[in-house]
């Protein structure tokens, strides 16, 4: 064990979750030469072989897989240690990396950031803001934003808040099209929706909700590629409120009859949860949600426009 070198561990687990020598040297901001070195390394000291090299990627062995629940116990040590041993500035240093879906992460969240780096100049902030779901257990975000809470896995989930989604459409769109005065119209006028194979939650599949049957001709992954979409003319797509406020070109369309309300829950990996730089990424955007309920709910602005 002379041999062994511990932080040799760190480039270990960032292959084992990323399966890709390129990706893991990107997270720790190393040359793809120097995590398959140090790969090399670790499987020399152990005299074991920790992956299987494939055109696809890199596959934990048996002893990989060993190691692996090994190395992430050695980690949430470390975390530990660093949180509740290391200093006030030590604490509130490093990286925390957010994930969220596009609409949320793009238009309510990052615009607050500003807000969070100024408070907590020691930390590296990182937003993923896709539609997509993130893994905690692989290490993809410290910190995630869902539309569901998770069904298994080592993570702690609260409930962030609920908002609400109604359809909208552009003034020029509507004027050139048949009158809506009830759900069943719709079916006469094109719809902006998702890709239904690529819906990656239930949550997100609406047109059903609105009118049983209907479907959408103009369709993409992403919630803002919609939203811009509909700005221009493309038809008349389910938004979320606190998207559409802001935007002048948006009209309601049926707002008495069509409100979708969905929760958005803030997921935590439970050997992150007592990390300081966590919990104060934790705390702020719980408090920023609770600040702005009225927007996430559609209230206000949108209302006003619809009269």
């Amino acid at each position: 064990m002379e041999r062994f070198d511990w932080d040799d561990l760190r480039f270990f687990l960032a292959v084992a979750r990323s399966g890709r020598l390129t990706a893991a040297a990107r997270r720790l901001g190393a040359d793809h030469a120097t995590v398959s070195r140090r790969i090399t390394s670790l499987e020399d000291s152990l005299k074991a072989k920790l992956f299987e090299r494939r055109p696809q990627g890199y596959t934990p062995t048996a002893h990989g897989e060993r190691l692996l629940a090994k190395a992430e116990s050695m980690e949430t040590e470390a975390l530990a240690i660093q949180s509740e041993i290391g200093g006030a500035d030590m604490a509130l240093a490093g990286t925390v990396r957010i994930g969220a879906p596009d609409g949320f992460g793009t238009v309510f969240l990052a615009p607050r950031l500003a807000k969070l780096a100024e408070a907590y100049p020691g930390l590296e902030l990182q937003l993923i803001a896709m539609p997509r779901l993130l893994s905690l257990s692989k290490r993809e975000a410290d910190v995630a934003i869902t539309l569901a809470p998770p069904k298994e896995g080592k993570v702690v989930a609260r409930k962030l808040c609920d908002y609400r989604l109604g359809l909208y459409a552009s003034r020029d769109y509507l004027d050139a099209m048949p009158r809506i005065e009830k759900p069943d119209d719709l079916f006469a006028h094109r719809i902006v929706g998702y890709i239904d194979d690529l819906i990656f939650t239930p949550e997100l599949d609406y047109l059903d909700e609105v009118a049983r049957g209907l479907r959408a001709q103009v369709q993409s992954s992403s919630v803002l590629a919609q939203m811009n979409a509909v700005v221009a003319g493309a038809g008349i797509g389910v938004i979320h409120h606190f998207m559409a406020q802001d935007e002048p070109r948006l009209v309601p369309v049926l707002p008495e009859a069509v409100s979708i309300t969905r929760s958005f829950w803030l997921l935590v990996h439970a050997d992150l949860k007592d990390v300081a730089r966590v919990r104060a990424i934790v705390d702020f955007i719980v408090r920023e949600a609770k600040a702005s309920r009225a927007l996430l709910m559609g209230e206000g602005k949108a209302e006003l426009r619809a009269e």
